[in-house]
């Protein structure tokens, strides 16, 4: 398994890979997963999902299958019963990849603190 997509920990060097994927092949399935989620839109913020903040957690099993834990911007979205599709729909067509599950979670909420400095000048909220 993966941490979080946002929280990729550089590999130690001769550290054991714990995942029965190769080492390299996770790394690409990774870096892939975060390309699939940039897109992946809100329809009312013209920011990607990935840059919001909204990718909590992507974990990839020794199957090849990826959980992926999200949130919204707010708990009333209008999308909220259709972006957990749009994230599995995209993180599906990445080479390698079984099976995706998007789950949306509300702990921790979210704030403008997750957004990346991209979509922070994308959205002029400094």
């Amino acid at each position: 398994m993966t941490e979080a997509a946002t929280d990729v920990k550089p590999e130690t060097p001769n550290a054991p890979n714990p995942s029965a994927i190769p080492a390299d092949e996770l790394a690409r399935m990774t870096d892939d997963i975060v390309a699939a989620l940039k897109t992946v839109y809100d329809p009312e913020i013209p920011v990607d999902i990935y840059e919001l903040g909204l990718i909590y957690k992507v974990d990839i099993d020794d199957d090849r299958n990826v959980a992926i834990e999200m949130t919204l911007t707010a708990p009333g979205c209008p999308v909220a019963g259709d972006m957990p599709g749009w994230v599995e729909n995209a993180v599906s067509t990445v080479a390698g990849v079984k099976g995706a599950v998007a789950t949306i979670v509300f702990d921790p909420p979210w704030d403008h603190s997750r957004m990346s400095d991209e979509a922070r000048v994308a959205l002029n909220m400094w």
